[in-house]
């Protein structure tokens, strides 16, 4: 099936009769994307926390790195409940998230709320992308009615959603504040 661009769709309807359904391809592949992520994330975390200069903020990002840690876990059993060996694929988007938080602690002076104020900024960004992925996949677990996977998602999107939150809480307590002061 060709499109417009005269491509191959990357997700096609298939018609053989052993060939997965194009949303469940589709799905897993969503679930290697992010566990692409959340190990980026893990490998990455500890850049955030070492450029933070606000205890609350460096143990805002500690608590999210195991945190995180637990979430590729989760994933890990996903791919058991799928039967599939735990695979990852490059998330681009993460990529960029990344790229984006450390060209902030470059471009910010160390030892400054300014640069916190960066780092939260740049966290809440991944955060946002990790509540859309999630919130999607959660539902289109629900919708091939793999319930318990669903279920394990769900997990982890309240945890992001905490994650958030608890952010916009770290930067309206203090942080903001003080960078607005900084000359």
């Amino acid at each position: 099936m060709k499109n417009e661009t005269n491509t191959e769709p990357k997700f096609s309807t298939k018609t053989s009769v052993n060939a997965e359904p194009a949303l469940l391809e589709l799905f897993k592949d969503g679930i290697m994307d992010i566990y692409w992520a959340e190990n980026h994330l893990v490998t990455n975390l500890p850049k955030m926390i070492h450029a933070a200069t606000s205890s609350e903020l460096v143990k805002t990002i500690e608590d999210h790195l195991e945190q995180t840690k637990g979430h590729a876990g989760r994933l890990e059993k996903v791919f058991e409940l799928l039967g599939e060996k735990p695979q990852a694929k490059k998330c681009d988007a993460m990529e960029g998230l990344s790229k984006e938080g450390e060209g902030i602690i470059e471009s910010t002076e160390s030892g400054t709320a300014t640069r916190d104020v960066g780092i939260i900024l740049a966290s809440q960004k991944v955060e946002h992308y990790e509540i859309a992925t999630y919130g999607g996949l959660t539902q289109l677990a629900k919708t091939l009615g793999l319930d318990a996977i669903a279920e394990l998602l769900y997990q982890t999107l309240t945890e992001e959603k905490a994650a958030d939150e608890l952010l916009t809480s770290v930067a309206e307590h203090n942080i903001n504040y003080k960078a607005s002061e900084e000359a």
